[in-house]
């Protein structure tokens, strides 16, 4: 929901209010909904500066904010976040305080807060690498503005360019290393490298930590230009000692809306008989409630077919509920749900594993205060 407020401007604010949204290429609403956020934040900081944290993070590509759930955990302090979409931000604002910068292509890198740790969740788009090829037919060197530009991939690099933070951790989908026939993932580990990180890369799970069958690739990487070379790390995380099962995450009373319609089971039937028929592997998923499900995605506001709760025999199935879904994720059950089903099946769909996050955040920080002695007894030069 919305409200409107007028406001009067002399001429001459307005006139240089028009030429900085042409500059930007943003409303007269974005910019100055951008600037009294950023104020109000800042006032807030100035008023109550209790908890800084032991480093500081930026959460870019922010969702709705389960990196950021998972740094705050290890003793971190979020100074910047940013995240394009309207009701992400709303659950955000919901749960943070503040709501994330918009178009994060829009931002200067030089106008984002210095931060020990970049964390990001960045859309995976495949690179153009025409020009790329063409440079190279010339024997032409490249840099990541050459093969990145035009992507949302590129603002991370330009950000960990200009502000050099210690360390970054992102996160993508499994596939990243085989999107595009591979040309995706080398374009972005020789990038990372050529703004000399050392880079490491693993598919992990986050079934160890809720009843969910979900893998994801992270990406590590520490700046040389600080540590110098030869940096080891491992993702040797703690995982803990009892794995929950669906039943620990359902809710006891769940409205009967949550159940399917009798039209949509009995499609959902036949459509998995057909495939079945026909020697494919699609259809429902209706997993054993003592066990773990498949992977929650955004499309599950439609049906909810590949998580189905079986209700008992005779029953009609019924899909998950958000706060389910929310647990499903990790996400404590505090965390606030704003919006619509709809809205909440997406931004779930969409989030990460939250204690998988934080188990490995913890090891990228200990891995920094590690490299910070060595640093100090080599008293190298920063």
């Amino acid at each position: 929901m919305s409200q409107q407020f007028h406001c009067t401007f002399s001429d001459d604010f307005s006139s240089q209010l028009k030429d900085a949204c042409k500059a930007m290429e943003v409303s007269p609403q974005q910019l100055i909904s951008d600037a009294v956020l950023a104020f109000i934040k800042a006032r807030r900081e100035v008023d109550s500066p209790a908890d800084v944290g032991n480093f500081s993070f930026i959460d870019l590509f922010a969702g709705i904010g389960g990196m950021r759930i998972a740094y705050q955990s290890v003793g971190g302090h979020c100074v910047f976040s940013s995240e394009w979409d309207k009701k992400c931000q709303e659950t955000y604002y919901k749960n943070f305080g503040e709501i994330p910068y918009g178009d994060i292509t829009k931002i200067s890198a030089s106008d984002i807060p210095d931060h020990d740790i970049l964390v990001a969740g960045f859309p995976c788009q495949p690179f153009s690498i025409a020009g790329v090829s063409k440079k190279n037919s010339l024997g032409r060197a490249t840099g990541f503005e050459d093969k990145t530009q035009g992507t949302l991939f590129f603002d991370v690099c330009r950000i960990l360019k200009e502000k050099r933070p210690k360390a970054f951790m992102l996160e993508n989908v499994k596939n990243l290393k085989s999107h595009d026939k591979g040309n995706t993932w080398k374009v972005i580990e020789s990038s990372l490298k050529e703004l000399d990180y050392e880079v490491f890369n693993a598919i992990l799970d986050g079934q160890d930590f809720v009843p969910q069958h979900r893998e994801r690739i992270l990406i590590i990487g520490f700046d040389k230009h600080r540590y110098g070379e030869g940096i080891k790390y491992e993702f040797n995380y703690k995982k803990p000692e009892h794995k929950k099962c669906l039943n620990d995450i359902l809710e006891k009373d769940v409205p009967e809306k949550y159940t399917l319609t009798p039209h949509l089971w009995e499609y959902l039937q036949n459509y998995a008989a057909k495939h079945k028929a026909a020697g494919n592997g699609f259809g429902y998923g209706m997993p054993d409630l003592n066990g773990i499900s498949r992977t929650l995605s955004a499309r599950y506001y439609k049906d909810g077919s590949e998580i189905l709760i079986n209700r008992g025999e005779g029953e009609i199935p019924r899909r998950l509920t958000p706060r389910e879904c929310a647990r499903l994720q990790g996400f404590p059950d505090d965390f606030k749900i704003v919006v619509s089903d709809t809205q909440s099946y997406k931004q779930f769909g969409n989030s990460v594993v939250v204690p998988l996050m934080s188990a490995v955040a913890e090891t990228v920080v200990e891995k920094v205060k590690e490299l910070d002695g060595m640093c100090m007894k080599a008293e190298c030069a920063v």
